[in-house]
């Protein structure tokens, strides 16, 4: 499939659940979810090629694996995180999706220290 259909099957599920919002709200609200589900797990199955031009990537230059490792650990937590929160968003429940969302930031945060602590020392090591 390419973005076109992906679009086109995204708008579909899009109109669909505004006609089904009038006879059965509950209805559109899952058929959003499930288009998303669909898109998402689309989504995933395009990430071997990603994966593999980082690891090329990787070879190539010679960097530490844990700054690509951080950084892809980084793209996904992200990722989850505004999918789950647009699809609470979605159903009405905003306040559980911003929640998703800072649960989201901090787990980036947490995830990143070591890269931040990697920062701090080469930093001290050019000051001394």
């Amino acid at each position: 499939m390419t973005i076109g259909a992906i679009a086109a099957a995204g708008l579909a599920a899009v109109l669909l659940a505004v006609q089904l919002k009038s006879v059965k709200s509950e209805y559109g609200v899952y058929l959003v979810m499930a288009a998303g589900v669909f898109i998402f797990l689309y989504a995933l199955g395009k990430m071997q090629v990603i994966l593999d031009t980082l690891a090329m990537i990787r070879d190539s230059i010679q960097v530490n694996p844990v700054y690509l490792d951080t950084l892809l650990k980084m793209i996904g937590i992200a990722y989850v995180a505004e999918f789950s929160s647009g699809i609470c968003k979605d159903a009405g429940y905003g306040s559980v999706g911003s929640q998703i969302e800072m649960f989201g930031k901090l787990s980036i945060l947490a995830v990143s220290m070591p890269v931040f602590g990697a920062l701090i020392e080469t930093m001290q090591t050019f000051l001394a």
